[in-house]
């Protein structure tokens, strides 16, 4: 069952070390996802307060991504991660001191910093893997690159759930965001012992240069309306679903931990299978598979809130949460790889930076959406719903974009 794990030992050191670095601030974000809300609404914070703030965080990451997508281009890219692994975990601790202290202004400043902090890693890994890696390695990169979240869930929820166990009032929200935001740190140890010469297509572009190497927006846009759906529907919900199990099934931090751990294994095993799978069955299959049975999972998800009441509610949920995390994780390492194929090698950069642009300013729009339906006292299945619709839309348009992808193949436009 894990036999295909062996395939990545073809991956270079230098990816592999990005990689592990890419894990420390995964850890850094993944329990703040979790906790984060949590820690505000203990903290005497209004969900529609809560909502905003997390609206904030992208808002870094929307306002830096087009800046880092043009400057990377052409460009050693080693730097960026140095950056990413000191700024993450800094500004992480910046946003718990300042809520502690209810400076409001200043967790505005720092979520936003801490955001942005992001994009050094978050838009030049993709393009750093297609760069340096062999051709036949990519998914291998791509999906291991994407584990590095669930990898990161693992562990952060293992270790919440424990020092729950072990004192919940001691080891409490604010402990465990210090703690995680310190251990984040540990990700410049790794890009220390990256030793690689970069391949890089050109230095500083000249104006002749800029002109052979015009992006192709057409292409770009079409590649990329997909991802758009799907994220403004995912920024309705990921944000919210600890709120949602804690408001609507009363768990508490260890327990809801503990289930996202176990799911954060299932996408872990499930992203690293991916390579088997689209060398099995290819694109047309088994990405509108795995996204539409994830959709499926979603309303049975939000669904248990019309019976939350009946204590076999909450282990629906559980399950559909379990099922529906590697499900749509699934897709990820496909989707980003067949969109930057479809946009063609000169086009990766700032595809790749639109695409983090796109997944934060989305974000941005719903997370403010969101705020507005809290006001308006909207029940969380109805914002879960929505957001499988918004799933269901964008499946097709990814649907459309693989027959156009094949046509393209066909005819010589797309290497492979």
């Amino acid at each position: 069952m894990f036999a295909f794990l062996k395939d990545y030992k073809k991956l270079k050191p230098a990816i592999t070390n990005v990689i592990v670095a890419e894990f420390f601030i995964q850890l850094v974000n993944a329990t703040f996802m979790l906790i984060l809300p949590l820690y505000m609404d203990r903290k005497g914070f209004s969900e529609e307060e809560i909502a905003l703030f997390i609206t904030c965080r992208f808002l870094g990451v929307f306002v830096l991504a087009l800046p880092i997508g043009n400057i990377i281009k052409g460009r050693i890219m080693k730097p960026f991660f140095y950056l990413a692994s000191m700024l993450v975990p800094l500004f992480g601790l910046c946003i718990v001191l300042f809520i502690n202290l209810q400076y409001t202004s200043l967790v505005y400043l720092s979520l936003l910093l801490w955001g942005a902090s992001f994009t050094f890693m978050q838009i030049p890994i993709t393009p750093y893997i297609l760069r340096n890696e062999k051709k036949e390695n990519h998914t291998l990169g791509i999906a291991l690159s994407y584990s590095t979240w669930s990898f990161a869930g693992i562990v952060s929820g293992i270790i919440i759930s424990f020092l729950d166990k072990i004192n919940p009032y001691y080891f409490d929200e604010e402990k465990i965001l210090i703690l995680f935001s310190i251990l984040g740190f540990g990700g410049i140890y790794f890009v220390n012992q990256v030793n690689l010469k970069e391949a890089i297509d050109f230095n500083l572009p000249s104006k002749n240069k800029i002109k052979t190497k015009k992006n192709d927006w057409y292409l770009i846009i079409k590649g990329l309306i997909p991802t758009l759906i799907i994220a403004t529907g995912a920024g309705l919900t990921i944000p919210f679903i600890s709120l949602f199990f804690d408001k609507v099934h009363h768990m508490s931090k260890g327990n809801f931990s503990f289930v996202s751990a176990i799911a954060a294994v299932l996408v872990v095993w499930g992203a690293l299978l991916v390579p088997n799978i689209k060398k099995q069955i290819g694109y047309k299959i088994a990405i509108p598979t795995t996204q539409s049975l994830a959709i499926i999972s979603l309303i049975a998800l939000a669904t248990t809130q019309f019976y939350n009441q009946y204590n076999i509610a909450v282990y629906i949920a559980i399950f559909c949460y379990l099922l529906r995390q590697p499900l749509m994780n699934m897709a990820g390492p496909m989707t980003s790889e067949l969109v930057m194929n479809y946009v063609g090698e000169k086009n990766r950069e700032i595809t790749s930076a639109l695409t983090a642009a796109i997944w934060s300013g989305s974000w941005v729009i719903s997370g403010y959406l969101v705020k507005i339906m809290f006001s308006k006292g909207y029940p969380y299945v109805t914002i879960f719903l929505i957001t499988a619709a918004l799933y269901t839309f964008g499946v097709v348009m990814y649907y459309f974009l693989i027959l156009d992808y094949g046509k393209r193949e066909k005819n010589g436009l797309i290497k492979n």
